[in-house]
């Protein structure tokens, strides 16, 4: 699988000047915890899971979650276990289909040994488990059984824990349950794919919920966390995991009350205004800046629960022509003593020892969603996806 895999190559060629890797299910972590992208979540019980999975996967989705807990009610979770086995049987059966990262979200750890070994043979299209509530007391147990559920299987399974509980949201408790995390994924390391956001549950805490002209960042109790997570969990040192970006719950606007996110001039260079006004109607101007946002914030990815979200964040996604050039002249060897150098786009100050660290992650993220050719932006992308 590839980003934009799913755009004719004639198209890629036009866009990129680097193009976007390959990669796989047995990829290196490291590569695979920076590739998940949009991650698309889709209830288990959906009837017709496989073909929806085939089908996201031909218009660019390259990691999915079948949801076991939240998108479904308390009453559905036994047919909502067997529909996964039945649909996990199909999706083995066609044999060739292009499928992304599959991956289970439960809601107890009893779930995951049971669910391998029912799955038995077509686990091997399984990548892992997102793990709900995650905290130290309540991660262990499903850290534990990955573990055992990994080893009887004898398939790499990887966890991605999803913070979102109350003791990592208030003041006086955050600190310490934000260190019980840190131990806990510290000791399963090379499992713990990613670490994902639970912002809707930090909101219903304290019975919020953001406009869709509103970014998680404009609700100050959630920015406080997601700061204090990526400030313990997100390093850049090493000791650091992928955190991923908030879910986006809006897809159309009912009424707006503020003015909308979206500048006109990137629309009218790339003669695609009738795009720019899509976007707004489906509230995505509030998606890109929080896009933006997460970027800015060290958030790498999004959770998804609409295809239309999909695009957008792989568009933004994509490393600009002057990021790959800042990031190359930074990384290149005789740089290693330090120093300060300008900006082969003549714009900016790269100073070689502060900026190594961003540097080599936007080297990553280039490797996976690759480079834009030096006049593409991502209204180029947009488009480019949505006409293909």
């Amino acid at each position: 699988m590839r980003h934009f895999g799913h755009i004719a190559p004639e198209v890629r060629g036009r866009l990129f000047h680097q193009e976007p890797c390959e990669f796989t299910a047995d990829s290196p972590a490291r590569l695979l915890s920076a590739a998940l992208g949009a991650t698309l979540y889709s209830p288990a019980t959906r009837p017709r899971l496989a073909d929806d999975i085939v089908k996201q996967a031909e218009r660019g989705v390259v990691s999915m979650v079948l949801c076991l807990e939240d998108s479904i009610a308390d009453a559905e979770v036994l047919e909502g276990e067997e529909n996964l086995v039945r649909q996990f049987a199909d999706l083995a059966a066609r044999e060739g289909a292009a499928l992304p990262l599959l991956f289970i979200r439960v809601r107890t750890a009893d779930q995951i040994p049971d669910l391998v070994r029912r799955l038995g043979p077509t686990v091997r299209l399984l990548s892992g488990f997102v793990m709900p509530k995650f905290t130290e007391e309540r991660g262990i147990p499903f850290l534990e059984a990955l573990s055992g559920a990994e080893a009887a299987s004898g398939r790499r399974l990887f966890a991605m824990p999803v913070l979102e509980s109350p003791e990592l949201l208030y003041r006086e408790t955050r600190v310490e349950a934000l260190e019980g995390v840190s131990r806990t994924v510290d000791k399963y390391r090379d499992r713990v794919l990613a670490l994902r956001l639970g912002v809707t549950d930090f909101c219903s805490s304290y019975g919020l919920r953001r406009a869709p002209d509103m970014t998680a960042y404009d609700v100050q109790i959630v920015a406080s966390v997601i700061a204090d997570v990526v400030n313990m969990l997100g390093r850049a040192d090493g000791t650091g995991f992928t955190v991923t970006g908030p879910v986006w719950e809006y897809f159309r606007v009912p009424e707006r009350m503020f003015k909308p996110m979206l500048r006109t001039s990137p629309f009218l260079e790339g003669q695609a205004v009738e795009l720019r006004e899509s976007l707004i109607e489906h509230a995505m101007d509030g998606l890109l800046r929080e896009i933006s946002l997460d970027h800015a914030n060290g958030l790498f990815g999004k959770t998804c629960i609409h295809p239309s979200h999909v695009l957008p964040v792989h568009a933004l996604s994509v490393v600009s022509h002057e990021e790959f050039s800042d990031a190359a002249d930074i990384l290149r060897p005789e740089r290693g003593g330090g120093g300060v150098l300008r900006s082969a786009y003549t714009n900016k100050m790269n100073e070689v020892k502060p900026h190594r660290a961003w540097a080599e992650r936007t080297m990553l993220r280039a490797e996976l969603f690759g480079v834009a050719n030096e006049d593409v932006g991502f209204v180029d992308l947009l488009a480019a996806g949505i006409s293909d």
